[in-house]
This record gives C-alpha cells, structure tokens and sequence, in this order.
C-alpha cells in the first residue's frame, strides 16, 4: 500500500506569538482568524482580536482557580469551567472584563471536564462521577443557568473510571449527538444521539489499566470518530495511543503509522487533515489519520482550529501560544 505520509520537508510551521505568564493553558477555543479565548490554571484567560496578540487577565477571587475549558461564540461572549472543588462555571458577555458565576458546586468530589455546545443556546458539561454517576449539565439558555441531569443520564462508572480535563476535547457535539470519552482503569465512549437524553456505551481499545492511561481526545467528522491519548506519566511511549472507527459500525482500526507518544488534544484541521498534540510533541497527518508526521517535539497541552476560517493554535504550559500554518 502506498501511503502519503511525506518524508522530506515539514508541511506545517509553528511561530510563537506568546509564553511566559504563569499558567498552564488547557482551554481554547478559536472563534474565526481574528478572535479566539484561553483559559489556564492560576486563574488566567487571555483573549486576541486579531490573531496575534493576547491581553491576559487573571480572575479576582480565583487566582487558585484551574480554568480547564473554555467555549467562546464572539469578542464578547465565552464560558469557562473549573476543574476541581469547588466546581466554577463563569460567563462573560463583555469581552471579559466581567465575569458571572453561573454556577458553582462545593461538593469534594465535583471535577468538571469539559463542555461542548451544539449551538450556541444548547450546552452540555460532564464531570467524574460522584456516588458512581457521571456527572452530566446542561443548559438551554445559552449558559446563564445549569441543570444537572446526572440521575437521569445515569452514566455508571467503572470504579478508577474517569474523565481527563486535558484539553476540553474529551467531549464532543456533533449535530445532535454528543461523545464522551473516560480513561483510567476502563476507558470507553459514551455516546447520546438526542443532546444527553438517552446514552450507550462502547469499550475503547486505547492503552488503559492505570490511572494516568485512557482516551484524553476526541473528533468527529461526517462518517468517522478519532481518538487519542496513552499514557501521560509515560509520555514517548507510542504504544495503543491513537484509533479511529467509521461512524456506522464501530469498529476500531490501528492507523499505518501512529502519532508519536502521549497526546492530550486531537483536532480536525481540513479536509482528510488532522493535528494532535500532547506533552510529547506534535504530530499531523494529511491522509485522514491514516498516517503521522511529527511536527515537533515541544510540550503542549490543547491544538484548536477556528469554527469559522481557518487560524490553528496550540497553548501549553507557561502561557505559551503558538501559530500553526502550512508552509
């Protein structure tokens, strides 16, 4: 079989356009070429209007606060969500220099992992189960209020089952289905085609037995889902890190050539092109995950692509910010 995997020169380039701040940075979320949001640990969220240059602001009152996910719709209007007790959901309808607390969980055991939206009034929000139920919200109104419907999902958990709050793409909205994927001691992917009324489950041939193994991302196209993830604490290790499985039937496929190492965040970049990255590197193929490139081998934690347009970031640790474009 012939593959398309290129050996010569790199089809991608990476150019930093920030680092240094204090903050890890897991939340990202890339509205069109010009606007985009971030949120990371220490309270922080930084926002561009243009591309390029990011204003930071650290939060007041939650500077021990870890902002893992983020979802923008404009310049103006973004939530973001906390991992940890206790569990934060804020809003912003001023381009944040406001932020309202939309909901809160005091609860030890509440570890938010990730939101998605399906547009911009319907929402959903999943957590680490508590009493063995995945935690589940929802909203209607475009985030101003929360309802959890845990019971009525009634998402059992393996015991040392588990959501990552890596990179927010754990969980997935796709016209009106949605994806979930755990990791840990069992990893598998959950999966509700009415917007979390309804779930089933399958069984994820991912690298899982041990609490830092699992699924850590996830993307959906029109006729097939990718996964990604491995071993975090065992970050170069290759080994059962990356499947994919055409939508209809399920059935898990080993890529080719494999993506190098751990990956916390998986993302469709263009047609039959994807990225991945993790603490690593990054990786990228150009033959719908069939084969993997690496791109480089800096650490970074979330790789997102505009909604609208096409500007690709990656963030990590250190607040650092990265451009990805085709050479």
């Amino acid at each position: 079989m012939a593959f398309s995997q290129k050996t010569g020169a790199q089809y991608f380039k990476t150019s930093t356009l920030d680092s240094g701040k204090n903050s890890s940075i897991r939340g990202l979320s890339v509205v069109n070429n010009h606007i985009a949001w971030l949120s990371g640990s220490n309270g922080w969220i930084a926002k561009t209007t243009d591309g390029n240059h990011f204003d930071w602001k650290q939060l007041k009152g939650f500077e021990k606060i870890d902002f893992r996910d983020i979802e923008a719709f404009s310049k103006d209007d973004a939530i973001i969500v906390s991992a940890g007790s206790p569990g934060y959901i804020l809003k912003t309808i001023d381009g944040g220099k406001s932020w309202k607390t939309v909901y809160q969980n005091n609860d030890a055991e509440i570890f938010l992992d990730g939101l998605d939206f399906w547009n911009k009034k319907e929402g959903i929000i999943f957590g680490d189960a508590i009493d063995g139920l995945m935690q589940i919200l929802i909203t209607k109104d475009a985030g101003e209020t929360w309802q959890n419907i845990s019971s009525k999902a009634n998402i059992q958990l393996a015991k040392g089952e588990g959501g990552f709050a890596a990179s927010g793409t754990s969980i997935r909205t796709f016209k009106n289905n949605v994806y979930i994927a755990t990791g840990g001691l069992k990893s598998k992917l959950y999966v509700s085609n009415d917007k979390g009324n309804n779930w089933k489950n399958l069984d994820l041939p991912i690298l899982q037995g041990e609490p830092s193994q699992g699924c850590f991302s996830l993307a959906i196209n029109r006729n097939q889902i990718f996964i990604a993830g491995g071993d975090y604490l065992k970050d170069k290790s290759s080994t059962a890190n990356y499947f994919y499985a055409n939508l209809k039937d399920m059935k898990w496929k080993s890529p080719a050539i494999s993506p190098l190492g751990y990956k916390s965040c998986l993302e469709f970049i263009g047609e039959n092109k994807l990225i991945t990255t993790g603490t690593s590197g990054t990786d990228y193929s150009l033959d719908n995950g069939l084969t993997w490139i690496n791109l480089n081998k800096e650490s970074f934690n979330v790789c997102r692509k505009a909604k609208k347009e096409n500007l690709i970031l990656m963030a990590g640790s250190k607040g650092k910010i990265v451009k990805v474009e085709k050479k």
